[in-house]
């Protein structure tokens, strides 16, 4: 069994095409993806770790760029 694949909020920022990792952050928070591990990062301070595999999964719900979603189709 392999271990699972933890991204940091900059790993995130990357994946999404955000310019900051607050906005990260706050995508994750708007969709439920939760922090599954936390450790101290690279300048000592400790980073939330989040499962890539959720945020590839929450990312692949999204709608497109422009989509309507006012226009349900009933």
């Amino acid at each position: 069994m392999t271990a699972p694949e933890l991204w940091t909020a900059q790993d995130v920022a990357n994946f999404l095409g955000l310019a900051s990792t607050g906005s990260a952050r706050r995508t994750l928070s708007r969709w439920g993806v939760k922090a599954v591990d936390y450790k101290p990062g690279e300048n000592g301070r400790t980073e939330a770790r989040y499962s890539g595999e959720q945020v590839r999964s929450a990312a692949s719900l999204r709608p497109g760029r422009g989509t309507r979603t006012d226009l349900a189709n009933n």
